[in-house]
């Protein structure tokens, strides 16, 4: 349990570095909180200081949430009592790394919402799973044009993934994880939900390709 309580604050801790911090950093002091949404994510970014911008933040974001999951439970830390299962480790890095993305203490507890993080850790969760929720996500936003619509997506797909295909099933530790992050999507997202409910969500048009070339 010691084990597994480090690697837990290691990974909220790696998850209080926000690539949109960093890479704003680098540009020369870019803030992404004092622009557009406020949003320190890769959507904002893209929104804001253009594509460039946005893939590098979402590599920092990414990065981190495969370096908790594929790194931190195979640390030489040492351990008292009996050692929890390594995939009860993954998926307790890979929630603790998002926490800290979403609510990093450094920042007032204001974060992303976890979007990109999430993609890394469920590459290293759900390997077989991130195809098709990269496919939903895309197709979504090419039709509709709305990213905070393909994020629901994709965690939808994640669920009925490991409910409905995957060999453990529903009542599993990916089950409960999926089950978990589905949630923390839900709420880091319920503003936009109510936005898309209202006709005054944000849209992308140079994304929604094929909602355009249906509308014609």
């Amino acid at each position: 349990m010691l084990h597994a309580a480090i690697d837990c604050l290691l990974a909220y801790a790696l998850g209080n570095l926000m690539g949109g911090d960093v890479v704003g950093r680098l540009r020369g002091g870019v803030n992404l909180r004092g622009v557009g949404s406020g949003n320190v994510g890769a959507t904002n970014a893209l929104r804001t200081q253009g594509p460039l911008f946005a893939l590098a933040v979402l590599a920092v974001d990414i990065g981190k949430g495969l370096l908790a999951c594929l790194v931190l439970p195979d640390l030489p830390v040492p351990d008292w009592g009996e050692p929890l299962p390594r995939q009860w480790l993954v998926c307790l890095c890979g929630v603790a790394v998002t926490l800290g993305h979403c609510y990093p203490v450094v920042s007032g507890f204001r974060g992303g919402k976890g979007v990109a993080t999430l993609a890394g850790v469920y590459a290293a969760v759900l390997p077989m799973a991130l195809p098709w929720m990269l496919l939903g996500f895309v197709l979504v936003v090419m039709l509709s044009g709305y990213v905070s619509l393909a994020t629901l997506m994709a965690a939808t797909i994640a669920g009925f993934y490991v409910a409905c295909i995957d060999a453990a099933g529903a009542w599993s530790v990916s089950g409960a994880f999926t089950a978990a992050m589905g949630t923390l999507v839900l709420v880091k997202h319920r503003e936009n939900i109510a936005r898309l409910m209202s006709g005054s969500e944000h849209r992308f048009e140079k994304l929604r390709v094929i909602g355009k070339w249906l509308d014609r």
